[in-house]
């Protein structure tokens, strides 16, 4: 799989995660107005539990498929390729059962793990859930496998849309009877989202079976494996990657029982203490992950381009797709990180303006936090990298080693009255740029692929820095006059078009990159009329 390729299925995919993740904020931000921090703090408990089963129940399967499907694929046996689907697809059914059945049944338990009595009706909402986003994500990885983004994007997009939906449509109604049932309405929508997104992928496959399986009776004979043979090879790469994708949500844990106790213990009531989890996790948490959406996509497409890279022996390929992964995560990542620090007030203030005293206590989290994202989607890509060439253990040792920085971090800086839940956010902050930079160290160590400082590290820095001056004066001059929500939204429009005029002047982007992008020959066009674009 070329990097055109590899990139066109990341901006499939980024595209649509773009679109999920406004539908996220869409659901996100209303939802902090109707339900409040204290509502969030009830969400956010049962969120970490919620997602911690669902890694081990897809985090790495569908990645071990895609990497399994697209090794049979490049070998041409179709045949081979459809039948490690039909067995995981059993696999993630059955263990989506168990999963599902564990948090509905233990939520009494769960409850006093954290500390938190509030959140169990929210925790009983969102385990059907558990069910039905294995079944999806089982035909996820056999599409990624083919290198068809397409079924993956449409099933993230009706996903988030029933999820968004439901879920504050059930938070608006159930608020009237309770903060804990509004909460739980809004936790339902996970469960909404998730059906609604399996039954949307199913009905793509079964559009496209009569296609697939003509392909598998023209394609030649190879010799098939036994079905445990294939569990073996599915579970042999997808352990490892579940261990790693378990670390961040046993971390968040971990973090929903330790800050609550270690702030209780520093004389916050349990309410404080779950507004204040509540700014961390429901209000500052989620705008970092934004930037996440074009760096997850590129992510979940170089796993199977590295590996069929690998695979065909194509060196200098698999180093140009690492290269590409890796510039184009620094060009997204650090603008991103850079403007939420820039701007983290008045973004809070924009966001949730009639919760004042919240928004600016977020702020200061959110400025925090902000910092972390640069290293959080090197995280995610060079974890990718890492997977595609069969090193799944590497990533899972360095996420586990900065999360241990994050327990000792947020344990002795929770407790200290001044910084309280600051303390979590800046554990955060160090997990992601401990693991980011062994993750990097292991990947020059491996591919021997070199990094130009002056295209990986000086062209970027100097167009973020135009931008970072050129927001904080426009917003500065004009927040006066207009007010800070017109001022916050023109500063973003006009540091984001600065941030890309520098991109394009100093050579930061190019022809070639525009020419891996769908549509990107007629950008080309564009910016070269207009003399903005090197070649």
């Amino acid at each position: 799989m070329s990097s055109k390729s590899f990139l066109k299925g990341a901006a499939i995919l980024g595209a649509a995660g773009i679109l999920v993740k406004i539908m996220g904020a869409f659901f996100r931000i209303p939802l902090g107005i109707i339900i409040g921090s204290e509502g969030l703090g009830y969400y956010q408990s049962s969120y970490p539990i919620y997602v911690l089963l669902l890694v081990i129940s897809t985090a790495g399967i569908p990645t071990a498929i895609s990497k399994l499907v697209a090794e049979r694929n490049a070998m041409g046996d179709r045949y081979g390729a459809h039948r490690v689907f039909k067995v995981s697809f059993s696999l993630l059914l059955v263990v989506g059962i168990v999963t599902s059945s564990m948090m509905f049944f233990g939520a009494g338990v769960l409850t006093r793990i954290i500390k938190n009595p509030g959140a169990y009706y929210s925790i009983l909402a969102i385990a059907p859930a558990l069910l039905f986003v294995p079944i999806m994500a089982a035909y996820r990885g056999y599409f990624q496998g083919l290198q068809d983004m397409v079924p993956t994007a449409i099933s993230q997009i009706l996903e988030q849309f029933g999820r968004t939906v439901v879920g504050l449509v059930l938070a608006m109604i159930l608020f009237k009877q309770s903060t804990e049932y509004a909460a739980a309405g809004a936790s339902f929508g996970a469960a909404a989202g998730a059906i609604t997104g399996a039954m949307m992928i199913i009905y793509i496959y079964y559009k496209k079976r009569k296609n697939i399986l003509l392909q598998i009776n023209n394609c030649g004979k190879f010799k098939q494996e036994s079905s445990s043979t294939i569990v073996y090879k599915i579970l042999a790469i997808a352990i490892p990657i579940t261990i790693g994708a378990a670390i961040l949500p046993i971390m968040n844990m971990i973090d929903a029982a330790l800050v609550m106790r270690r702030l209780q213990i520093i004389g916050y009531t349990i309410k404080e203490s779950n507004q204040l989890y509540g700014q961390l996790t429901g209000m500052a948490a989620p705008l970092i992950n934004l930037p996440q959406v074009i760096t997850v996509a590129l992510a979940m497409s170089l796993v199977p381009a590295i590996s069929d890279a690998n695979q065909r022996k194509d060196i200098n390929g698999m180093k140009t797709t690492i290269q590409t992964g890796t510039r184009i995560t620094m060009l997204i990542g650090l603008p991103a990180a850079v403007g939420l620090v820039t701007l983290a007030k008045p973004i809070m203030l924009l966001l949730y303006s009639n919760r004042l005293e919240e928004a600016i206590s977020a702020a200061s989290i959110l400025s925090i936090l902000g910092v972390g994202v640069i290293f959080l989607t090197l995280v995610q890509t060079f974890t990718a990298i890492l997977q595609g060439l069969g090193k799944p253990i590497i990533p899972v040792r360095n996420l586990f080693i900065g999360a241990l920085f994050k327990i000792a971090m947020t344990y002795f800086l929770t407790s200290i009255p001044s910084i309280n839940v600051k303390g979590a956010a800046l554990g955060t902050v160090t997990t992601y740029a401990v693991a980011a930079i062994l993750n990097f160290i292991e990947v020059k160590r491996i591919t021997k692929t070199e990094f130009s400082i002056v295209n990986f590290v000086i062209k970027p820095f100097i167009a973020v820095g135009a931008m970072a001056i050129s927001v904080l004066y426009i917003y500065s001059s004009i927040s006066m006059r207009l007010g800070n929500k017109m001022s916050t939204v023109i500063a973003v429009a006009v540091g984001g078009t600065i941030y890309g005029l520098m991109l394009l002047a100093t050579g930061a982007i190019t022809k070639d990159d525009f020419d891996m992008l769908p549509g990107g020959k007629k950008l080309v066009k564009i910016l070269s009329m207009m003399g903005l674009l090197r070649k």
